[in-house]
């Protein structure tokens, strides 16, 4: 763990600067400076909605299931063919802390039902009994295992990427949400300052879904940046949170035996991370999974490229690929519990922590996480680290600045850099996804912008959907 002016960083792993550019697979010059006029066409009207929500990821699924359940017709828009985004092509199968550090659940709603879904052999992590346990073996046991912090177990379990994608695509069908795979948002509908629906390409071409309400779960804020609203793009140099990869899961392996090396051998187990490095330069080490015989590689974690450049994201690929292959050869050498290991899956997404932040009617910052509860609180989160108490996350940090018709939960929400640091993680994504899709269902069935929805009438909601909220908005009349 580090410090920082800002507040102390959750997780603590290498990044590993890349100046982009320069790959030796641009062998000609690019072509800049010029353009096309695309000739003015009709788009074909796919579909008309109440709520749209463009992205299938942790914060677009959790807001369709929610929209769905509160009667409202809604579309989910997807352009891979699965949901969970990178919680599941994205292998983030470990999903950060969903306890506060005394042990209390706080992202509960729609993650808790969720992950209550998967088959007890899809997923690990400590029982619910060791939540909140400072007891040193214990808490050892588990920091292993990417379950424990600061000396503190909490509630951070892995789970099996398929069966997350098979919940999450029932979980969606039975809200009567409609799910489009295969069809990439491109730009938003606009009728003067509001959005109204979404242009998408498919192979059917470019066709246009019109909504009362747009949730923009892109996670780079695809639409609302191309709407012309405001965003941030600054980052927190000392965090991860701006880094870029591909992850990969190693089949074969045998994740105990490779634990008692690090936790027994600590002076071997840095040296070969320092041969690693030696050899290939961007080294990392390996996570546990829902699996003994399965290895999570969460990095090695780039930064110094655009999350929203394609010729960035394509050399981000090519470099972790290469990397994994390299992990591979030298983990079977000199890791014990890998001789055996074979290149099990390469996530089919790309690992994007950060491209842009929306500026919203309210925004979490630093100055926030002194304990303060916010009046129109949507979620709680679990702070960074046992200094701070939980942190109120408001609906304000949904909803745009000046544009209508439009919210924007997930990695993309109103936050400074250094409070995106834990806010872009999967749970949190999770808890802002389900208060977009009540906050839209709302506005829809009501006939008015996102804007202008009783805070009330909202945490009543989110309350019936079994969201956790701060004691003092629970007791509200």
């Amino acid at each position: 763990m580090s410090d920082t002016p800002n507040g102390r960083l959750f997780f603590q792993s290498e990044t590993f600067r890349v100046e982009a550019g320069g790959s030796a697979r641009r062998r000609h010059p690019r072509v800049t400076g010029r353009s096309l006029t695309e000739p003015a066409r009709d788009i074909p009207i796919h579909a008309e909605c109440d709520v749209l929500v463009v992205g299938g990821g942790p914060a677009g699924t959790a807001a369709a299931v929610a929209a769905g359940r509160l009667g409202a017709r809604t579309m989910l828009l997807e352009r891979h063919n699965h949901l969970g985004g990178l919680s599941t092509g994205g292998l983030v199968i470990w999903i950060d802390r969903m306890t506060d550090w005394s042990g209390t659940p706080v992202i509960r709603g729609f993650a808790e039902e969720y992950l209550a879904r998967l088959p007890r052999d899809a997923i690990a992590g400590p029982p619910r009994e060791a939540w909140g346990s400072r007891d040193a073996a214990t808490a050892a046991w588990w920091a292993l295992r990417t379950a424990a912090f600061h000396g503190i177990v909490t509630h951070s379990p892995t789970a099996d990427p398929e069966w997350m994608k098979a919940a999450a695509l029932e979980m969606v069908v039975e809200a009567s949400a409609e799910p489009l795979f295969h069809a990439w948002g491109a730009q938003p509908v606009l009728e003067g300052n509001a959005v109204r629906g979404a242009i998408f390409e498919s192979k059917q071409g470019r066709r246009a879904i019109l909504a009362r309400v747009v949730v923009d779960a892109t996670g780079d804020g695809d639409l609302f940046h191309r709407a012309g609203t405001a965003s941030s793009d600054d980052i927190e140099e000392a965090d991860i949170h701006h880094a870029i990869n591909t992850s990969w899961m190693f089949g074969g392996v045998d994740m105990e035996a490779y634990l008692r090396w690090r936790a027994e051998q600590p002076e071997q187990f840095g040296a070969f991370l320092q041969r690693g490095r030696e050899a290939h330069g961007l080294f990392e080490k390996a996570f546990v999974s829902w699996r003994n015989d399965v290895a999570l590689f969460m990095g090695p974690r780039m930064t110094g490229f655009s999350a929203v450049q394609v010729d960035d994201q394509t050399e981000v690929e090519i470099r972790s690929h290469r990397l994994m292959l390299a992990h591979l050869a030298f983990y079977r050498a000199h890791a014990p519990g890998f001789a055996g290991a074979w290149p099990l899956l390469s996530a089919p997404q790309l690992g994007v922590r950060h491209a842009r932040r929306l500026v919203g009617m309210g925004a979490v910052t630093r100055a926030l996480w002194d304990g303060r509860v916010a009046s129109d609180e949507i979620g709680v989160s679990p702070s960074l680290s046992p200094r701070f108490p939980n942190v109120s996350i408001p609906y304000g940090a949904l909803v745009p600045a000046t544009l209508d018709g439009l919210l924007a939960p997930g990695r993309h929400l109103a936050c400074d850099a250094t409070s995106h640091s834990f806010l872009r993680e999967i749970p949190q994504c999770w808890l802002t996804g389900q208060a977009a899709g009540i906050a839209a269902a709302l506005a829809a069935d009501s006939g008015v912008e996102p804007r202008a929805i009783p805070v009330r009438t909202m945490q009543q909601a989110l309350l019936r959907q079994g969201v956790h909220l701060s004691p003092a908005i629970a007791a509200a009349g």
